[in-house]
């Protein structure tokens, strides 16, 4: 199983729409469970009080991947095979996405691995899209599925 929890709501419909299609893709190879937790508005407090609840969705079992542009790069064949050989070694993963600040020390601290997609800052409810994008992509790569490039 895959988990993603992500701070704060997704808003406009398009993101809603492209989110149900990836996830409806998805369900044929993976049960995808995304969390949404509050994001907050005191800047000064939105780091930890973020953290906190992020934190309360993640198991000790589960491998946690942060999503960090301070993280590695993979290429999609690559993420494919990290999501493969993550799943034969545990059964779940979690993608933790913060919010507008980042993710608190304490999150960063219980990743098992930090992953970047790019040095560039994507908005959070694109972002989820794109997380969902190239899960599916690896899922494809993973079975020997035709996708387009």
């Amino acid at each position: 199983m895959i988990k993603i929890v992500c701070t704060g709501k997704i808003k406009e419909k398009y993101f809603t729409l492209a989110i149900l299609e990836y996830l409806k893709r998805l369900s044929k190879y993976t049960k995808i469970d995304i969390i949404e937790v509050r994001d907050e508005a005191n800047s000064e407090k939105a780091l930890k009080v973020e953290g906190e609840r992020i934190l309360k969705h993640i198991k000790d079992s589960e491998y946690v991947v942060t999503l960090d542009i301070d993280g590695k790069m993979l290429s999609s064949l690559e993420f494919a095979n990290k999501i493969n050989q993550t799943l034969i070694n545990n059964s779940n993963i979690t993608f933790v996405i913060g919010g507008s600040y980042g993710l608190s020390d304490e999150v960063k601290e219980k990743s098992n691995y930090a992953l970047s997609f790019s040095k560039m800052t994507f908005p959070h409810q694109l972002f989820r899209i794109i997380l969902l994008e190239q899960i599916y992509r690896a899922f494809k790569i993973l079975n020997n599925e035709t996708y387009h490039k």
